[in-house]
């Protein structure tokens, strides 16, 4: 066997020797490093004679190639030694079960809109919608807000910015659903202009509203319910029974008191806050205030396109967040949109 022949066979034996990566590496080292005995093979063609340079080039590239072979060879067998040991540390039972998603559940405020609408619904009540994205007009004028209400501040209310970078103060975030009742006594009014007499509406318009305000009980954004029944007799006491039964309903308490105190709303006259007192439970005999009421102002019935003089009316509103407060206990705002799962999954 020539002196090649042994150092390839040197090199094949190295290399199945080694048992890891690193050790390969420092015995490809030994042989095509820098100073391996191979590459000395190599740069010492040069002090052969000429007649022989080419035929042991050609027979040193040969062993070369040989080795390099093998090293490659190692390598790919030590890879896959390599993966089935972590296969085998590493396997999985195919037959059993998934893991489990968590169930999910509706949101508490969501809990208490469905409920609010199902509890009026009961009594008749229908349920409307309306834009967020909504006009001066709609938002304030149509409700007999005077241009010089606080509430048109920016220091009150989002205004929008138009495509030139502009503010434009004709357009808004809602303040209210209040808008929803305009828009709603407007589509009534029109669908039935020439009948005889005009059908009662009755309404209640839930969805998110925007005010810029924010702390334990306030949130940029928020949910308001409100409610409107507008009829040729509509009287303050009819607005006194269904807003009493609804909030005993609503508490699950036959022994809740309800009470109203006079108060001023510009879309209302005469107008008053509704405040509850529960006989039971943390809040026993304490006074909450939870909505605002009144009769529905001639002003806004003429927007509406109702006649004052031969129709009444009465509207109410109240925030589902702060009755799902109370309802659940709850004394911080702010959790309802926070989105952290471990307050959220006690409502599943």
């Amino acid at each position: 066997m020539s002196d090649l022949d042994q150092l390839v066979a040197s090199a094949e034996a190295d290399f199945a020797a080694a048992a890891e990566p690193a050790k390969l590496e420092d015995a490809k080292a030994r042989y095509l490093g820098k100073d391996g005995s191979l590459t000395a093979l190599l740069k010492g063609l040069g002090k052969l004679p000429v007649e022989e340079r080419k035929s042991a080039g050609a027979a040193i590239n040969q062993a070369k190639v040989s080795i390099e072979s093998a090293l490659t060879a190692r390598r790919e067998a030590l890879k896959t030694a390599q993966l089935e040991a972590q296969l085998a540390t590493e396997a999985l039972d195919v037959t059993l079960p998934g893991r489990g998603l968590p169930r999910g559940s509706l949101h508490p405020v969501t809990i208490s809109l469905d409920r609010i609408e199902q509890l009026f619904r009961s009594i008749g009540f229908d349920v409307a919608d309306g834009p967020e994205i909504e006009t001066d007009w709609h938002n304030f004028t149509a409700l007999n807000t005077p241009e010089n209400h606080p509430a048109r501040s920016m220091h009150d209310t989002f205004y929008l910015l138009g495509s030139d970078g502009k503010l434009q103060e004709e357009v808004l975030l809602r303040t209210h659903t209040s808008p929803v009742q305009i828009r709603a006594m407007l589509a009534h009014t029109d669908r039935h202009r020439d009948a005889a007499t005009m059908p009662e509406l009755r309404i209640i318009c839930p969805g998110r509203v925007y005010r810029v305000d924010s702390d334990a009980t306030h949130s940029p954004m928020f949910h308001q319910v409100e409610g409107l029944w507008v009829g040729e007799k509509v009287s303050f006491a009819d607005l006194k029974g269904v807003v009493a039964d609804f909030l005993r309903r609503f508490f699950e308490s036959d022994d809740l008191k309800v009470r109203f105190r006079p108060s001023f709303f510009p879309f209302t006259e005469p107008s008053a806050e509704i405040d509850v007192a529960f006989m039971s439970g943390a809040l026993e005999g304490r006074w909450l205030e939870i909505a605002g009421c009144g009769m529905v102002h001639p002003n806004v019935l003429r927007f509406g396109g109702f006649d004052p003089e031969k129709y009444t009316g009465f509207a109410f509103g109240m925030g589902p967040d702060r009755l799902t407060m109370l309802r659940y206990g709850i004394n911080d705002l702010r959790l309802f949109f926070e989105g952290d799962l471990r307050f959220l999954s006690q409502f599943r």
